[in-house]
């Protein structure tokens, strides 16, 4: 199971593809470190969030508790605070750290509503990269805005040997938005098939499967179905800094909260089934990467025919291009 928690709504950006910013927590309302004693041990994975996470300064707490319920543990940051960020990091060189750039200096700093935005994440990689830190990345929000920026990107990613995570637009009440909408679709397909054939060149595995999650975001973009069923609410949970627990941050219906009940009660309670089946009935058809990871692992076998078909063809030297 995969658990992405968002620790606070407060934050320093002004995104124009998000609207956390105006509806900010008080910190008196947020869950405490303490208040995630009562998830499951044997988790996979957990991403912290927020809002921008490395504003509270009790990460260090959430991370003692989160060790003994997940093996990998990610925080995701627009990494403006990057001496707070360098000091977690040097404390805990097994947790990862996500930077999000939404392209270079003047898209991403149009975007995040930060001044000196780019440059602040980007001295937060390098020097994460220059104590030796091994779990570090940076990611990308497709947009109208900024698909020229996508390929460049990743090319740097490439040459400080970090991760590079994509996304696309969506809408949901997590975001505060439902006016996101794409209008340069051949833009961003024609930009992500040029990232999905450079990944299966690479000698990586792991970017071969991202390969896949590149081709269905191109689908997402396209505005079909998504290529795997949406399990969140089963292999996914989602909790906001109030301590309520849904399905994903995409769907708004609560199993109720984690300060008032215990994990077997709301996982397995009478809401349960009912948030489930309207998670098998959702028409959003998202495509972001905490619902898909877990069902690529489910779904391997297809996923991996895919994967297997696709770098073949790389290798014979025949491109990829996204069924219309």
């Amino acid at each position: 199971m995969d658990g992405l928690i968002a620790i606070t709504y407060r934050c320093n950006a002004r995104c124009k593809m998000c609207d956390i910013w105006k509806y900010p927590t008080k910190p008196s309302e947020e869950i405490s470190p303490s208040d995630l004693n009562v998830l499951p041990e044997g988790m996979r994975f957990v991403n912290i969030t927020g809002g921008e996470p490395f504003i509270r300064d009790d990460i260090e707490e959430f991370l003692k508790i989160l060790r003994k319920k997940a093996g990998r543990i990610v925080i995701s940051t627009n990494g403006f605070f990057t001496e707070r960020i360098l000091k977690i990091a040097e404390k805990n060189p097994d947790v990862g750290i996500r930077v999000s750039l939404e392209g270079f200096a003047k898209i991403n700093d149009f975007l995040r509503g930060i001044e000196g935005g780019f440059e602040r994440g980007l001295k937060t990689l390098e020097e994460l990269h220059s104590m030796g830190h091994k779990d570090i990345g940076f990611g990308i929000t497709l947009s109208d805005a900024n698909p020229k920026d996508l390929l460049p990107l990743f090319h740097l990613s490439e040459s400080m040997k970090m991760e590079f995570a994509t996304a696309a637009v969506h809408n949901s009440y997590y975001f505060h938005k439902e006016d996101n909408v794409i209008t340069q679709q051949d833009e961003i397909i024609s930009a992500l098939e040029q990232l999905v054939n450079e990944l299966l060149k690479s000698n990586r595995v792991k970017n071969w499967f991202r390969a896949y999650f590149n081709h269905g975001l191109i689908n997402y973009v396209r505005g079909k179905p998504r290529l795997l069923p949406c399990r969140a609410g089963s292999l996914l949970f989602f909790i906001d800094p109030f301590g309520n627990l849904y399905p994903c941050n995409g769907m708004d219906k609560s199993f109720g909260n984690i300060r008032e009940k215990n994990w077997d009660e709301l996982w397995n309670g009478t809401r349960a089934d009912e948030i489930r089946r309207d998670v098998k009935n959702c028409p959003k058809n998202c495509w972001m990467i905490g619902s898909v990871a877990p069902m690529i692992k489910k779904k391997i076998f297809s996923t991996g025919m895919w994967v297997l078909k696709q770098k073949l063809r790389s290798i014979i030297g025949k491109k990829y291009r996204s069924p219309k």
